[in-house]
């Protein structure tokens, strides 16, 4: 009985700090704090963890019985995305694999091209007159230097090591374009009313597509969203991600011999290392939830030549989009500050950012429901995947968990995602299911591997049926839409939606020119632009 107790505290510590390593500590905490204080029913702070487990929704077996019938198309989709890995920006094959799915499945594509992105879309499905509007939000982008393939070790994937979905992006996606497909056979099999929309989110490791869809109102009408994230464990919680700036700080100088006559230069460098000095004293004076981080990105040339060009790279963090813009503004004063002492000139581009995420109760308890009402099993094999990375790594070999986290407590997290902007236009449900072993944190090739075998195929199905199952019962059961809209009002306050771009700034940077090309004249484009044999086939070209 020792033994056994043993084990499962030891294991559960590893799911703790499996999720710090993924780069969400704050979790970590919070399943502490739950476990050992749990929550009263009516403390407004989700289920209690030592209540028992509330029954299955109807919609449940409906949900598992859709997504079985659409099995074959979320693997096919989970797999071809796995199998050519595109970075942020450039995903043509894969928003493609996902558009064909759809239209396949009856799906009009409403947007490409989606709000200045040539990777994004929209796509929606409607049954009956007026009902509800539910979102699924797919991701498909992946990440340099982690391709892998489906061993369990470190060895080239399809395209070398150069990409892969270390973040598992290719399940995340198979499983909403998948949830919408099998809800859309549950609205038909019982004749439910409403609207499907998939919103093709391209770059969510960049500049994600979901915060210039904001920008131009495309979630302001839905009723709910739904979401989830690959994650060393299964569960959701009042979680609530930070707020994000980033900015590009750039300084101007004049060059001089650095040893003849250093007198006559201006050193973009100094100015940039100020800038930096001031950020450093910054440090005692803001909140706990504050977090100032940045990188040079240009330095000069040769010590011998003041340098008249240096640039920072920041980033912001802080608890709301509130916080985060006060601290931009002291940034900015720091940087100008540092041009006015070096007597060079700061050029300052805020180019990005990104809204907290707003959490909503009766979503993640209906969510709940959903994760536990099915439990997830793995094979001996998938186990043995599993350990085999873990011992690859020189972690326990305590394999893949099975198990469901209690409901997380609201708690605040050092990780933004641009859900955030999304839930500050429409309720969000959003939830985190095991695709990587115990003990291993996103962005790492052991993801990679985990995606492109059964692993990512369960989970993928899975999830899949957790989101299409609340879906349906944001269709069809009044009062909980209700309460959903009702939680959603609450915690916005009547605070309207502001955008973080800038005003003049209308695409994310960095889009292949050729894919630039194609967003008012794509239709000459399609003709000429060649795939290589055995690539996705184009679908005609489209404008939003």
């Amino acid at each position: 009985m020792f033994e056994q107790t043993e084990f499962k505290i030891a294991r559960r510590n590893l799911i703790l700090s499996s999720l710090a390593t993924a780069g969400a500590w704050p979790i970590a905490s919070g399943i502490a704090m739950a476990q050992a204080n749990p929550a009263a029913p009516d403390a407004g702070s989700g289920a209690s963890s030592s209540a028992p487990p509330a029954a299955p929704p109807p919609s449940a077996k409906a949900a598992q019985d859709a997504v079985k019938k659409v099995e074959d198309t979320i693997l096919r989709i989970s797999r071809e995305v796995w199998e050519t890995p595109e970075l942020s920006l450039h995903e043509e094959l894969s928003s493609k694999i996902h558009i064909r799915e759809l239209e396949a499945a009856g799906f009009a594509i409403v947007s490409t091209g989606t709000s200045g992105i040539p990777t994004a879309f929209v796509a929606e499905w409607s049954q009956g007159d007026g009902g509800p509007k539910i979102g699924f939000l797919p991701e498909y982008d992946a990440l340099p230097g982690l391709g892998n393939a489906a061993e369990p070790r470190q060895t080239p994937g399809p395209k070398g090591i150069e990409v892969g979905h270390g973040c598992g992006h290719n399940m995340l996606g198979a499983g909403c374009t998948g949830a919408a497909l099998a809800l859309k056979e549950m609205m038909i099999a019982d004749g439910t009313p409403g609207t499907l929309r998939v919103f093709g989110c391209a770059a969510e490791e960049t500049e994600g597509a979901k915060v210039y869809m904001a920008r131009d109102g495309l979630f302001n009408d839905l009723d709910a969203c739904l979401a989830w994230h690959p994650a060393p464990a299964n569960g959701t919680g009042l979680l609530r991600t930070a707020a994000i700036d980033m900015i590009n700080v750039t300084f101007r100088g004049r060059t001089a011999h650095a040893g003849v006559d250093p007198w006559e230069g201006r050193s973009a460098l100094k100015g940039a290392e100020m800038f930096g000095i001031g950020v450093q004293f910054m440090r005692e004076h803001v909140r706990p939830t504050t977090r100032l981080h940045y990188v040079y990105t240009a330095a000069g040339e040769t010590p011998n030549v003041v340098p008249d060009h240096a640039g920072v790279f920041i980033m912001i963090r802080d608890a709301d989009r509130e916080q985060v813009r006060a601290v931009s503004d002291w940034v900015r004063q720091v940087a100008q500050g540092a041009a006015m002492a070096t007597r060079t000139e700061a050029e300052i581009d805020l180019f990005f950012g990104i809204h907290d995420l707003l959490p909503n109760e009766p979503m993640v308890k209906r969510l709940h429901q959903h994760i536990t009402a099915t439990p997830i099993e793995w094979t001996e094999e998938e186990q043995a995947f599993a350990k085999a990375c873990q011992r690859e790594m020189q972690l326990p070999e305590a394999g893949m968990t099975d198990q469901v986290l209690p409901i997380l407590p609201e708690i605040s997290m050092g990780g933004g995602t641009d859900v955030g902007d999304v839930s500050y236009n429409t309720p969000v449900g959003i939830f985190a299911i095991a695709t990587m072993p115990v003990g291993v944190g996103l962005h790492t090739w052991p993801v990679t591997a985990c995606g492109g075998m059964s692993i990512g195929d369960k989970t993928s199905l899975y999830s899949a049926m957790v989101m299409a199952g609340v879906g349906h019962d944001v269709l069809t059961d009044p009062e909980f839409r209700a309460q959903v809209r009702a939680d959603f009002e609450k915690r916005l306050k009547g605070r309207p939606y502001i955008s973080p771009l800038p005003p003049d700034k209308l695409r994310p940077s960095g889009i292949p020119p050729h894919l630039l090309l194609r967003d008012g004249s794509g239709e000459i484009v399609e003709e000429v632009y060649e795939y290589e044999e055995g690539e996705v086939e184009a679908a005609p070209a489209r404008t939003s």
